[in-house]
């Protein structure tokens, strides 16, 4: 693994300190975090990865469907949000739905097919970089992620250095994996971007802990809308590709809205053998209303059905089938709240045994 070139006896003393420090710390999103019901319009964030590319439909979109996106957002009168105020727009109450566009990857298709058009109509995204297929085929140069860089429209994030399943390995070589990508970023760019998205949207406890230590926020691959009472570290997007970014399914995303909620449980995301399924819970604020409404599917057994959910004291659980099977499990609710359609998502890696 490309990981385990970058171990060396030195660094994994230092290593080791900084897993017992943030073995012992809760993350930065259980600190100070805003927790009321806000009616928060949201902002709705859209995560693409390849342009054209019709090899790869599980991964692409093709330009011409990407401008009609493009457009039916522009028709719809919602606003890009510029990835440099994301941070303000974040903490506060929006009375207005934006949207965010991200790009996962840095494949050389984006910046031959969408970035072109992007730059011609300053549309603001978010580009998120791993360091080490830089240069490679199929990938940007620096060269390249410089000059897109260079646009005040344009943010550069950080996706780790090797892209691998990094869930599956140790802690240690999680750390070391993101510490590579800060030393070239900071010998490329001159800085190490402070937005992180997850490879393949996974995460452990500790993988979200260490990120919530040492960037802004952190981005998954789980549906839904982010409000103010979001973890920053869990933060959701919606994935589109060739089978999910036919219009009328792109059409019904725009128009969801954040689905609130005071907290979620468990907090530890990866699944073990006596953990899955697990002990689902989401507890919801006493001011909102419809709740009875929430509808919620699941695909334990790698089979989507419509979710057992029971609702109590503004608390919403759910009595899985059985265990949720390796990769990934997968929930979404929904809520129709007086015509407005509310929506949250969760992804659980599953160990496998």
């Amino acid at each position: 693994m490309i990981i385990k070139k970058i171990f060396s006896p030195a660094t994994s003393i230092i290593s080791l300190f900084i897993i017992i420090l943030f073995s012992n710390v809760s993350s930065k999103s259980d600190e100070n975090n805003i927790k009321y019901y806000s009616k928060d319009e949201g902002i709705l964030s859209i995560m693409y990865h390849r342009f054209n590319e019709n090899r790869y439909p599980s991964t692409n979109i093709k330009m011409d469907m990407f401008e009609k996106h493009i457009n039916i957002i522009k028709k719809s009168n919602l606003n890009f949000l510029n990835p440099n105020n994301f941070a303000e727009k974040f903490n506060m109450p929006k009375s207005e739905k934006e949207i965010l566009i991200t790009i996962d990857d840095a494949f050389k298709s984006f910046y031959t097919e969408a970035w072109p058009y992007l730059k011609e109509n300053k549309i603001p995204f978010i580009l998120f970089v791993s360091t080490e297929p830089v240069g490679k085929t199929g990938y940007m140069t620096w060269d390249q992620i410089k000059e897109v860089e260079s646009y005040s429209f344009a943010n550069i994030g950080h996706h780790s250095h090797s892209h691998e399943y990094l869930i599956d390995v140790s802690n240690e070589e999680f750390i070391l994996d993101i510490e590579t990508a800060n030393k070239i970023f900071l010998s490329e760019l001159g800085y190490i971007p402070n937005l992180f998205s997850y490879p393949f949207g996974e995460y452990s406890k500790f993988m979200k802990d260490y990120i919530s230590k040492n960037f802004k926020f952190g981005f998954g691959q789980h549906s839904g809308v982010i409000d103010l009472n979001k973890d920053k570290f869990e933060l959701p997007r919606f994935p589109i590709n060739e089978k999910y970014g036919e219009l009328k399914r792109f059409e019904s995303i725009i128009n969801y809205f954040p689905l609130e909620y005071e907290k979620i449980f468990p907090e530890e995301k990866q699944l073990f053998k006596d953990t899955n399924p697990p002990r689902f819970k989401v507890d919801f604020f006493k001011e909102q209303k419809n709740l009875e409404n929430i509808n919620c599917y699941s695909n334990e057994g790698d089979v989507w059905e419509k979710s057992k959910t029971k609702f109590l004291n503004n608390s919403l659980t759910i009595e899985f089938r059985e265990p949720f099977k390796p990769r990934r499990g997968r929930i979404n609710c929904s809520l129709n709240d007086n015509g407005k359609w509310r929506w949250f998502g969760v992804q659980f890696p599953i160990k496998k045994n």
